[in-house]
C-alpha cells in the first residue's frame, strides 16, 4: 500500500536548538480496547540510558541524527530513516552532533504487527532508510496526537504497519536457543520485580546462582547490556508511569516504586522516558481531557 506524500514541516530543526531537550508523550485509549502511546522528542544532550520496552518501537528521526546502540552494534538514524525496535531489547539512543535531533515513534503492542498470523515480525535492521514510510509515520502520528477523525486515524495506523511488516520484516523471526546468561537474567530478574521495593543485594543473588559477585554482573549483562540495578530502575520506572498516569504526586510514586526520593525518581525518570515525573503526568493527564476512542 502507498502513502501520500505531504510537505515537510519547515522549522524543526531550529526548534531544538530553541527549545533544548523537550519529549511529549500523548496516550490513545482503546485501540483494540488498549492504549497506544506516542512520543514526540527534540533531544540535544541528553543519552538515554540502557532500557526495553514491552511493545515494538516505531519511529522516524525528523531533524538532525541519532546514534542508537542496539543488539551490540551502533547505527545511526537521520531524516528519511525508520528506527524499528522488537520487543525486549535493550537499547540506548542519543544525539550524534552536537546539534542534537528530532524524532516521533509510537509504541504499538505486538499484537498490531502479526497481521493476523499470530506471529511477532522479526526486523533485522533497527535503522532503515525509507523516505515513503518515514513521512507516513509522521503524517499518522500527527493525525493521532490531533484526534482528528477516528476512523481516518484508526485505518491509517493499520495501512501504516502492515505496510512497514510487509517492507522491512523478515519472514519469520530467528529461533534462538536461550543462552545461560539469558536464562540466569530472567531468574534475576523476576527476583527483582517481585521484590521491587526491597531487593536482594547482589551478594544474595550471586550466592543463589553458586557465582562472584562479579561473574553475576558480567553474566546479566551479556544478556541485557545493563547491571541488575539499572534494569530495577527502569522496571521502577515504568510502574511509576502508572501510578502517575492515576494522578498520584510524584514524591508519593517514588516511595510506592522503591526510590529512595523524588529526586532519585526523577533521575532515572528523565533517563528512561526524556521528561520529568510531573511532566509526564501532566502531559498525560491534559491529552486525558481530550480523550478521543477508537
Amino acid at each position: 500500500m502507498g502513502f501520500c506524500h505531504r510537505p515537510r514541516v519547515p522549522g524543526e530543526g531550529r526548534a531544538i536548538a530553541a527549545a533544548g531537550d523537550r519529549a511529549v508523550w500523548t496516550r490513545i485509549e482503546g485501540i483494540d480496547g488498549k492504549p497506544l502511546d506516542l512520543l514526540r522528542a527534540g533531544i540535544r544532550r541528553q543519552h538515554y540510558a540502557p532500557h526495553l520496552h514491552a511493545e515494538f518501537a516505531v519511529g522516524t528521526c525528523t531533524a538532525g541524527v541519532e546514534v542508537i546502540r542496539y543488539r551490540g552494534e551502533t547505527h545511526h538514524a537521520g531524516p528519511g530513516s525508520l528506527v524499528l525496535l522488537e520487543p525486549g531489547e535493550p537499547h540506548t539512543g542519543g544525539p550524534a552532533t552536537a546539534e542534537g535531533f528530532a524524532y516521533r515513534a509510537m509504541y504499538p503492542r505486538p499484537s498490531l504487527l502479526d497481521q493476523g498470523l499470530h506471529a511477532q515480525p522479526h526486523f533485522p535492521s533497527p535503522v532503515v532508510h525509507d523516505p515513503e514510510l518515514a513521512l507516513a509515520v509522521r503524517h499518522v502520528h500527527g493525525v493521532l496526537s490531533r484526534g482528528v477523525d477516528s476512523l481516518e486515524a484508526e485505518s491509517l495506523l493499520v495501512s501504516l504497519l502492515a505496510a512497514v511488516v510487509d517492507r522491512h520484516a523478515a519472514s519469520a523471526s530467528p529461533v534462538r536457543a536461550e543462552s545461560r546468561s539469558g536464562l540466569l537474567a530472567r531468574t534475576v530478574m523476576a527476583r527483582l520485580s517481585d521484590q521491587m521495593t526491597d531487593p536482594p543485594t547482589l551478594a544474595e543473588l550471586a550466592g543463589e546462582f553458586g557465582l562472584s559477585r562479579y561473574q553475576l554482573l558480567r553474566s546479566f549483562h551479556d544478556a541485557l547490556g545493563m547491571p541488575p540495578y539499572a534494569w530495577l530502575a527502569q522496571h521502577r520506572v515504568t510502574h511509576a508511569r502508572l501510578l502517575l498516569e492515576t494522578g498520584q504526586r510524584a514524591a508519593d510514586v517514588a516511595a510506592l516504586v522503591g526510590f529512595a526520593d523524588q529526586a532519585h525518581l526523577t533521575r532515572w525518570f528523565r533517563r528512561v522516558v526524556g521528561v520529568t515525573p510531573s511532566a509526564y503526568r501532566n502531559s498525560v493527564q491534559d491529552f486525558a481531557r481530550r480523550r478521543h476512542r477508537f
